[in-house]
């Protein structure tokens, strides 16, 4: 048997419980970044580790070694009579997941699929993933995994053609077919819709949350995760991608925030964030982040890029629009 977590702290929870088998730590967070479409699997992984490298201060070479050791722990998992996908719920696992599905739809070995995939546990009043389980809870979940069917393969793999798509429509496509078999995949991918720059003021969902959050008093970074979190779980977003998006509206030729405080490469948790007079005019919707600043930035396959037309969304009418430059 084989096991492929989402991330290091189900994996090293996983291996304190009694469960037989080898596993693997699927590591990427492919919510951020570029996903573009029609790519080699070696032309993705090179894609993914320039990605990595830039985005989290690491070497591109240890970059696309991690990324290349993924890839070579999915093509091991076919000599496993059964390989076992543990994930959750929130955006950064469901894109996880629909990747690995978009895998596994392709490169079928003829051993059992199978599926842990939840949003609660008994007990967890606010629960937030498999990590924060003790061992003794995470081996509960095991007799109760679902059988990753070629249906769940088929709409996994057209829900990960959709995000890699440069036409973001292709998601709104996807969800208006039969997706219950992935249960969490609709709500998951409305929130990724939402990241799009908005109609009224050029926002995403991530960064006007930051934004109000900031205008109602969250002063550090880690003051101003905590309340993301608490605002937004569907996102599962972790410090460092949220960083990213965060320091981008710091960086701009107008800024929305300041941070001060930071010393290193490291996540200043305890930096200084205020919310500029730019901020406030466009969280008040009296300006637009696209008319003051440029835009170049990836959300799965699509780059929005200044001087091209930008997909924005609709949130009264919940639907994309394709504006111009």
């Amino acid at each position: 048997m084989f096991h492929i977590t989402n991330g290091g702290s189900t994996s090293s929870t996983l291996e304190q419980t009694t469960l037989d088998g080898d596993q693997a730590a699927w590591t990427e967070a492919l919510v951020a970044g570029p996903t573009p479409a029609g790519l080699r699997s070696e032309d993705l992984v090179q894609v993914r580790a320039q990605h990595l490298s830039e985005a989290y201060g690491i070497s591109l070479a240890d970059a696309k070694r991690e990324s290349e050791h993924l890839e070579r722990s999915l093509r091991d998992s076919a000599s496993y009579d059964e390989v076992v996908l543990w994930f959750e719920h929130d955006l950064f696992c469901q894109i996880n997941l629909i990747s690995l599905l978009g895998w596994f739809a392709e490169n079928r070995a003829g051993n059992r699929l199978s599926l842990v995939c939840i949003d609660r546990f008994s007990g967890k009043s606010q629960f937030r993933g498999l990590g924060e389980l003790t061992a003794a809870e995470l081996e509960t979940l095991f007799p109760a995994r679902s059988e990753i069917t070629e249906e769940v393969l088929k709409i996994g793999a057209a829900a990960w053609r959709a995000y890699c798509s440069p036409d973001p429509t292709a998601i709104e496509s996807l969800l208006t077919a039969d997706t219950s078999s992935l249960p969490f995949l609709k709500a998951a991918l409305m929130r990724h819709l939402a990241r799009f720059p908005s109609v009224e003021n050029g926002l995403g969902r991530v960064e006007a949350t930051a934004l109000n959050l900031v205008a109602a008093g969250a002063a550090s970074f880690g003051h101003l995760f905590r309340g993301f979190w608490d605002a937004e779980p569907i996102y599962g977003f972790g410090d460092a991608q949220f960083w990213n998006d965060i320091r981008r509206l710091s960086t701009v030729d107008r800024p929305l925030l300041n941070i001060s405080g930071i010393i290193s490469s490291e996540i200043p948790k305890d930096a200084s964030i205020t919310i500029t007079d730019d901020g406030g005019a466009v969280l008040a919707n009296q300006a637009d982040y696209l008319d003051i600043n440029s835009i170049n930035m990836w959300l799965g396959g699509v780059h929005l890029k200044s001087g091209s037309p930008i997909w924005r969304w609709n949130e009264q009418q919940q639907e994309l629009e394709r504006c111009k430059a």
